[in-house]
């Protein structure tokens, strides 16, 4: 009576780990859906796309929503298997949300929408880096240092000091090559 006893503990908590694992693999995903449909949100936040982009990108968000909950699915069915005795392991169900994840931003990351809001913070990080440089320039030139603009009016003054002497190296040729003859 006692190994049925052992055997039921066993198999209490054998399910009670599984379904904490389900649970906590659940709350992963509402939380990394979450996360996704925030910084999706925030990419396109600052501008209005045209409605035929904004459909687009709420399409997509819609296919990737519909791949999680395939993942979902797929992660219930093995961990039921799991409970019905069948060896399933751990890995099989981390690569059922890797695939997922990546199948869910590849849907999200095909669409216009996603372009734009991308082109968009690509312009807004170029801006911020000029605005940047200009304050490192400004701080630079305060210090007493020369700043980019210096060095470039230098280099731009050696060009034209290079070219003049290589005119006055062919006139002198031109010259030597005169008295000579």
């Amino acid at each position: 009576m006692s190994d049925t006893n052992d055997a039921q503990e066993e198999w209490t908590q054998m399910v009670e780990q599984m379904n904490d694992a389900v649970a906590d693999s659940l709350e992963q995903n509402m939380k990394a859906q979450a996360a996704f449909a925030e910084s999706w949100a925030d990419a396109v936040e600052d501008s209005i796309p045209e409605e035929d982009a904004m459909s687009e990108g709420i399409q997509g968000y819609n296919r990737a929503y519909e791949v999680w909950m395939d993942a979902a699915e797929q992660l219930f069915e093995r961990t039921t298997d799991a409970a019905g005795g069948e060896d399933v392991e751990p890995s099989e169900l981390r690569d059922i949300w890797l695939q997922s994840a990546n199948e869910a931003f590849k849907e999200v990351m095909s669409t216009s929408a996603f372009a734009a809001a991308n082109g968009q913070l690509v312009e807004r990080m170029m801006e911020m880096r000029r605005e940047a440089d200009d304050v490192s320039q400004e701080a630079i030139a305060q210090l007493g240092f020369p700043t980019r603009d210096d060095v470039d009016e230098v280099g731009e003054r050696l060009v034209e000091l290079e070219r003049r002497q290589h005119e006055v190296e062919q006139k002198l040729d031109r010259i030597l090559e005169a008295l000579e003859e």
